[in-house]
């Protein structure tokens, strides 16, 4: 096991002896690493933490402190990180409260840059790309393969769909809509669909034809949200659209804070 002689691993710890620590890392005895686990230096991980294979922290790293949150009182509550994720200089992750369900989580193979804060009792989804300084409040839920930009901060208990796409500096205060590129251009406003992303992602030309026909519905019709979802809907019934556009009507029916159109 490649342990710094400066990093201190408290008894309890579960370190495997494929893990590298380097200097003046802290590993707090209620953490569990997988395997081939990388702590580059001045890494700080505590509380209840479990992470998955082959994650890569760099320096000036807090993986499971305690939440940013007056209510929370030592609660034994948890940060759990899956496998592949790439975490980068001075983020913070917080671990849950109580309240909140008690578990904050990062999925498998996301990229998180330099000063992001991600707090608690929020869920990352897999493939997800969380640029330098963006900063996400308490209850967020960030799903698969969303991307945000840079400095972009999110409200509490805000959603960001699937494949979403956020434009630099814009201010989340809503539900993102999955697939969508939104923007901060003159006013928090979707742009359509992240063409160009859902190609690499491997979507098919009908199934970018039939999220582009939806998002007709919900921006440039004369239908207000909720009449825009019931057709919607309705093709999604008769077999016109497929399985990407009955997410899209499941997202916007279930969320609590509105969509951002």
């Amino acid at each position: 096991m490649a342990i710094h002689p400066t990093s201190f691993v408290a008894a309890g710890a579960v370190v495997p002896e494929s893990c590298t620590i380097g200097p003046f890392c802290t590993v707090g005895p209620n953490v569990v690493l997988g395997e081939r686990c990388e702590l580059v230096s001045h890494v700080v991980l505590d509380g209840h933490l479990t992470m998955g294979d082959d994650n890569r922290v760099f320096p000036f790293t807090s993986l499971g402190c305690s939440p940013q949150d007056l209510k929370y009182r030592g609660e034994a509550t948890k940060l759990t990180i899956g496998k592949g994720n790439t975490i980068r200089e001075n983020v913070t992750v917080s671990r849950g409260t109580a309240g909140g369900g008690g578990e904050t989580t990062i999925g498998d193979g996301c990229l998180i840059m330099a000063y992001v804060h991600i707090g608690h009792d929020s869920h990352i989804g897999n493939g997800c790309i969380l640029p330098n300084g963006a900063t996400l409040a308490g209850h967020v839920t960030v799903e698969d393969h969303a991307t945000l930009s840079a400095n972009a901060p999110v409200h509490q208990f805000c959603t960001i769909g699937k494949y979403a796409y956020i434009g630099g500096g814009t201010t989340i205060t809503q539900d993102v809509l999955p697939y969508s590129l939104t923007s901060v251009r003159r006013e928090n406003r979707a742009f359509g669909i992240n063409k160009v992303g859902l190609e690499r992602k491997g979507f098919t030309p009908e199934e970018i034809k039939q999220l582009r026909e939806a998002y007709r519905l919900l921006q440039a019709s004369k239908l207000n949200t909720t009449q825009a979802l019931a057709a919607i809907q309705e093709k999604v019934a008769v077999g016109e659209f497929g399985e990407r556009v009955a997410y899209l009507a499941q997202f916007i029916a279930k969320s609590e804070r509105g969509v951002i159109k």
